[in-house]
């Protein structure tokens, strides 16, 4: 039987957050100093399952890490080129997509024999799109299963050369590619088809290669042109800014039943697009204070929105709650990569919203959501997704009481969700 995490109602929220560090972030930082020339001192490491599956594959794989006693500094000895192994390996990743994509990408370099596998969801989740583009650049790969999906074997055999990718179903295939081409023996070109998602997040993808010593051409997300034969340099030092994806949901609770809640490790300086889901938090009313490097949410009232939220996919869960709190009915659009998500987040979150008594309109790519008159007690289901644990935590502040099965699903991303989320509640 699952576990049941009871939320009494919180009737005020006031306090300062220090982020763990950002996991898109932390697990494209450890695959690069793993690949760079030098050692890299990683510091505000997020420890989470995700990073913990990326550190297994890499000591599998023959890195030398180390670790400090809370798992948030790490050494990485790189080795300078891309990875090679004499003998057959296989990897498990659990449902780690940050971990899966890039070394599924990353091991197609060389002749290696690597078999990459996760859990029941990570199966089901495609990975065509990336196959495909590796396949162009003579990558030799075989579906072990099903035709679209790990588990995966690669052979090695990418070269590089003139690739087209598919970028309207994850970020994660075209941040795959880039960050494997530098090491790639021809130079490579990338071109786009269809709408490319998430570019945010190949924002970050870019900008953490120039610190490790690359610079590709970036034909406005239409097309990317990389130089083979480089090397990526350690910077030395690499400070992981905090997980702005995380910081949403105390800012959503500010915005809903503050008090103010300052959030440190993100700011105007950030890497990371779902900082702007702050600005989004100001749209609908929320009272917004920007630093450097952390970011202020005092509560006001709040009003609907009808937002394309595609650059910020995952906040943009946080944003559906928010919207419970809102005057009229609010519509989120162009989010169909939340089917692909740890789960399929858009049939989801409309059966959990309707659960707690608000209307719900689920399309291809679209949520109406019309808040409750009155919010109803509910278990919700998580779906083993941490984003729907915390997303559905701040029902708490409805005045209603919330049920959270399975809430260790956050260890994904964020361990201590709760006990930071209760820091800065105030009960009756």
């Amino acid at each position: 039987m699952q576990k049941l995490l009871k939320l009494k109602p919180v009737s005020y929220v006031n306090g300062t957050i220090y982020l763990p560090g950002s996991k898109s972030i932390s697990n494209r930082v450890l695959l690069l100093s793993s690949m760079a020339n030098g050692i890299t001192c990683l510091t505000n490491l997020l420890d989470s399952q995700d990073t913990q599956y990326m550190l297994a594959a890499l000591k599998k794989i023959g890195i030398k890490f180390f670790l400090s006693n809370n798992n948030t500094t790490c050494h990485v000895h790189g080795i300078g080129k891309a990875f090679y192994l004499s003998d057959p390996i296989s990897l498990f990743l659990g449902n780690a997509g940050t971990a899966m994509r890039p070394l599924l990408a990353a091991l197609s370099l060389n002749q290696n024999h690597v078999i990459l596998s996760g859990d029941d969801r990570m199966h089901e989740r495609p990975i065509e799109h990336l196959v495909d583009a590796l396949k162009q650049g003579g990558a030799i790969l075989e579906y072990k299963k099903n035709i679209g999906y790990p588990p995966i074997l690669t052979k090695g055999g990418f070269v590089g050369g003139s690739i087209i990718l598919n970028g309207s179903i994850s970020s994660q295939f075209l941040t795959s590619l880039l960050m494997i081409a530098p090491l790639a023996l021809k130079n490579t070109s990338i071109f786009i088809h269809g709408n490319l998602v998430s570019k945010p997040y190949i924002d970050i993808t870019l900008n953490l290669m120039k610190c490790f010593g690359v610079n590709i051409t970036n034909n406005s997300y239409k097309s990317f042109y990389i130089k083979g034969n480089q090397q990526y340099k350690s910077p030395g030092n690499y400070l992981i800014e905090g997980d702005a994806s995380s910081a949403s949901y105390f800012l959503a609770a500010a915005a809903i039943k503050g008090g103010s809640v300052k959030v440190v490790g993100v700011g105007k300086k950030s890497i990371q697009g779902d900082i702007k889901f702050a600005d989004v938090l100001k749209k609908m009313g929320a009272i917004i204070d920007w630093g450097d490097s952390f970011i202020v949410c005092t509560r006001n009232k709040l009003e609907k929105i009808n937002l394309d939220m595609n650059h910020i996919p995952d906040a943009a869960m946080t944003i559906a709650i928010v919207s419970l709190f809102a005057q009229g009915t609010s519509i989120i659009k162009n989010i169909y990569n939340w089917r692909v998500k740890e789960t399929d987040r858009l049939f989801a979150m409309s059966t959990e919203l309707k659960k707690i008594g608000a209307v719900v309109k689920e399309g291809k790519d679209f949520l109406s959501i019309t808040p409750p008159v009155l919010f109803k007690f509910a278990e919700i289901d998580t779906y083993n997704d941490h984003r729907m644990a915390m997303c559905f935590s701040l029902i708490c502040l409805s005045g209603m009481s919330v049920g959270i099965r399975n809430p260790n699903c956050i260890s994904k991303t964020f361990p201590s969700y709760f006990e930071d989320f209760l820091k800065i509640s105030k009960f009756n």
